[in-house]
């Protein structure tokens, strides 16, 4: 019979030339859809913050005040309050001097109330210590330690690091009884590296000499920058004087509150939101030691990329990825048929009827997402999870090379 008859130079097996070309072009997909998700991309999903107060004592409202402003920032560009580590080493809200009882405030006009309903203290009082502080760095906590307070970072997370206190000298002072060392912080971002805990590390310093506290780092990936140099002082901005009138009644807080780094980093970052593109280079050169009263320093030998083509974003923001999954939408459709619940007079076939067009739409959306074309990226985007731009490409030669011994076994 005709129709079961082979030609003299047909295979039985697909042309092999169209089997190795269509299994490269599946493979060159999935390897750049895998490097576009990869933690490593320009969308920034990946970063953290540990933001620390050391100081204790009234005087040193201002030091409180640094670390929530710089902790309002980095949640408005869009680090939720999961990947921040807020250490604050007294209460200057709840303090009996405070004229506005359990209020911090930056500025003179009171506009701003820092310590709203949604700040989330992960360290307070006398928990803030130089121990507690590297094993949060380390991850070397005790089995007790909740999630909550523990940095749990990977291979592929920016993290910001910044404090704020009194130091000197290679040295800032905790509680005003104990020192965290150059040495100490150079050896705890040292282990950082070797455990995979970051890609990259900016560490922001706030204090006298901060520059001091960078001399001993030597890990790769690491970025500092410091408010003043060796022997120069870090001053505050402005003072809230304590003068008070009862008609028109006026209360002020009496204290300095917000030294002049801080602030200026603050009035950088107000004009930006999480999608910003200004670069690091333009954060750095925005100090202005006439303004500062002291000179920035920064340093960058360890730092691999241009300044200018990273980001602030990088270390001060964050885009979270969203997965639309059916649970999503199954939540979506349920709250919205129970906005008008049934009544006991109303009519049972109506009911019914609006609850099965109600199950039907969910069902039909859910075949949509299932069918969503973007399907395989999400799930390789949640397998490639802190994985490296090393690791993706690894993963992707050996998808090739798999591929490629299957079609040589089917040309054969």
């Amino acid at each position: 019979m005709a129709f079961g008859r082979r030609s003299p130079g047909s295979s039985r097996h697909p042309p092999a030339l169209t089997i190795v070309t269509a299994l490269l072009l599946a493979s060159l997909y999935f390897a750049a859809a895998a490097a576009a998700l990869s933690p490593t991309d320009a969308m920034h999903n990946n970063n953290w913050a540990v933001l620390v107060c050391t100081s204790r004592f009234w005087f040193n409202y201002r030091h409180m005040a640094n670390t929530l402003s710089l902790y309002r920032t980095v949640k408005r560009l869009g680090i939720p309050d999961e990947r921040i580590i807020l250490m604050l080493a007294d209460d200057m809200a709840c303090n009996p001097r405070n004229s506005y009882p359990a209020q911090v405030f930056n500025n003179e006009n009171h506009q701003l109330n820092l310590y709203g309903d949604n700040v989330e203290v992960d360290y307070r009082g006398y928990e803030v210590t130089v121990e507690n502080f590297l094993r949060v760095l380390t991850g070397r906590h005790e089995s007790a330690v909740p999630r909550s307070k523990r940095l749990l970072s990977d291979e592929g997370s920016h993290i910001l690091l910044y404090m704020t206190g009194h130091g000197g000298d290679e040295f800032l002072k905790f509680q005003d009884s104990e020192e965290l060392q150059s040495h100490d912080l150079a050896d705890a971002v040292k282990q950082m590296k070797e455990k995979h805990r970051f890609k990259e590390l900016l560490i922001m310093v706030d204090t006298c000499q901060a520059a001091t506290l960078f001399s001993q780092l030597q890990s790769p990936g690491v970025l500092a920058i410091g408010s003043s140099m060796k022997g120069e002082n870090s001053y505050s901005h402005h003072l809230d004087s304590d003068v008070r009138t009862f008609f028109p009644f006026t209360v002020l807080v009496g204290v300095s509150v917000v030294d002049r780094f801080t602030y200026y980093t603050l009035a950088f970052f107000e004009k930006l939101n999480m999608y910003s593109n200004a670069s690091l280079n333009s954060l750095f050169t925005s100090y202005n030691p006439s303004m500062l009263l002291s000179t920035a320093y920064y340093r960058m030998d360890l730092y691999e990329r241009p300044l200018n083509e990273v980001p602030v974003t990088n270390f001060f923001g964050s885009v979270m990825k969203t997965l639309h999954t059916d649970s999503a939408y199954t939540g979506f459709l349920a709250a919205h048929d129970n906005e008008t619940p049934m009544s006991t007079g109303d009519n049972l076939d109506d009911h019914f009827m609006l609850k099965g067009r109600a199950i039907a739409r969910r069902s039909t959306i859910e075949k949509e997402a299932q069918l969503t074309p973007h399907g395989w990226t999400e799930v390789l985007a949640e397998q490639l999870e802190g994985k490296n731009t090393d690791t993706v490409v690894m993963y992707g030669l050996g998808a090739m090379g798999i591929l490629l011994a299957l079609s040589t076994w089917l040309s054969m």
